[in-house]
């Protein structure tokens, strides 16, 4: 019954939003709205909620051919929703003008007992034109980013110095992969030059930090040579995330929700790609060692909590170099940063920097800094530190704005000097 009032609600939302808008849009016109413009107008609006229904109810197979196609409505609809929510931002604000001025003038005449004429003005067409210069700003961003910004990769580097750090391993090149989502992937191309970056960075080691799959381990397969030609000296390892426990959708059984489990441990392996679930192992070089660590998804809120530091740092020494793979970085605020053991460096994701925001020189801001304090790069507490990248893939909304799909480079150096961020 919540369900069922929830999404009266949302549905009612979103359609006072396109009447308001259309009728804002309607004092733009000086004879009126031609019927050619209120035909696109309300398809555009009632086609693409159409369709993503219909892709739920008739197409189940999770990496179809139509994929794309699905990609690019979700994407126009998002596109154009915030851009009607922008332009209703500045009709709005007349509105509210437009009523204070009635209201002013309803009490004048009162006081001057009816006297003065009460004239209900009309809407401004150049708050309306102005609403639409400002709301083109979000519409192109919002129409790059599901055209191309979803694959325009992008290279982090980080130097990182620690006077600890083990002589033979100064120089270390970690290269970090998130989120790769390879359910939401709808360009085998694009996909092709993603992993092309990724192999041109040279690492010494690849390690990536969960969410393989949006919900079931079959999404990967087109993808797996891929990601099997990557190669690195140390060696290619992984961790679990939130969604590759695939507890988002409806199995039907247990057995069939563990087969999944199965076969998604196969697809790492498939990859080259040492699965490390709440367990560590030592990385040796020139007869010294660093531990690299890899735990389950441990979440804060409503997500797995299978993360288990104890277990995976059993049987280890308090004096070793340490790396971390934890998918959430909240897991770094609420245990690792309190653990017993210092852990050295901790690598996450998760939060795709919500694929929306702004980064230029000197500057970062996304939405997902109101939930995570550490939402992507590197932050540092307590002579501990953490990377949070910002995702390979995408989900949900397919593209990304201002926060794009991301492949980190971290350079470990013995020293102390302050670590250098690019």
């Amino acid at each position: 019954m919540r369900g069922i009032i929830f999404f009266i609600v949302f549905v009612s939302i979103f359609i006072g939003l396109d009447i308001y808008v259309f009728n804002g849009l309607k004092a733009l016109f000086k004879n009126g709205m031609p019927k050619s413009v209120k035909w696109t107008y309300w398809l555009l609006a009632i086609l693409p909620i159409l369709w993503m229904i219909g892709w739920r109810i008739i197409f189940q197979d999770p990496v179809s051919d139509l994929r794309w196609l699905s990609n690019l409505v979700m994407g126009i609809y998002v596109t154009l929703l915030i851009t009607k929510a922008v332009f209703a931002v500045f009709l709005l604000i007349e509105d509210f003008y437009r009523i204070f001025r009635f209201g002013g003038e309803y009490v004048m005449s009162a006081v001057n007992k009816g006297n003065a004429e009460i004239v209900w003005e009309s809407r401004r067409r150049f708050v309306g034109q102005l609403g639409l210069v400002v709301a083109s700003i979000p519409f192109m961003s919002f129409l790059y980013g599901v055209t191309r910004g979803k694959y325009a990769y992008t290279v982090h580097k980080s130097t990182l110095f620690f006077p600890d750090l083990p002589a033979a391993f100064d120089g270390l090149r970690i290269v970090q992969i998130s989120d790769v989502h390879s359910g939401s992937f709808d360009s085998m191309d694009a996909v092709t030059r993603g992993v092309e970056m990724i192999a041109a960075q040279k690492a010494d080691i690849i390690l990536f930090t969960g969410d393989l799959v949006n919900n079931r381990a079959e999404e990967i397969e087109p993808y797996i040579h891929l990601f099997k030609t990557l190669e690195a000296p140390l060696g290619k390892f992984s961790v679990l995330g939130n969604h590759d426990y695939g507890e988002y959708i409806d199995w039907g059984s247990e057995a069939a929700e563990a087969a999944n489990m199965e076969l998604l441990y196969k697809h790492h392996a498939a990859m080259n790609f040492q699965l490390l679930r709440n367990e560590s192992l030592l990385l040796e070089k020139n007869g010294e060692a660093i531990r690299l660590a890899g735990v389950e998804n441990w979440g804060f809120g409503r997500f797995p909590k299978k993360g288990d530091l104890n277990k995976t740092f059993e049987n280890t020494s308090d004096k070793e170099f340490c790396v971390l793979m934890s998918h959430d970085p909240s897991h770094w605020q609420h245990h690792i940063l309190g653990f017993q053991k210092h852990i050295h460096l901790t690598l996450s994701g998760h939060t795709h920097g919500m694929q929306l925001g702004v980064e230029i020189p000197g500057f970062k801001w996304s939405p997902s800094k109101w939930i995570y304090p550490q939402w992507a790069g590197l932050y540092e507490q307590d002579s501990k530190r953490i990377y949070v990248n910002r995702g390979f893939g995408f989900l949900g909304f397919p593209g990304r704005v201002g926060i794009l799909p991301e492949i980190t480079v971290l350079e470990l150096k013995k020293g102390t000097d302050k670590s250098v961020t690019s």
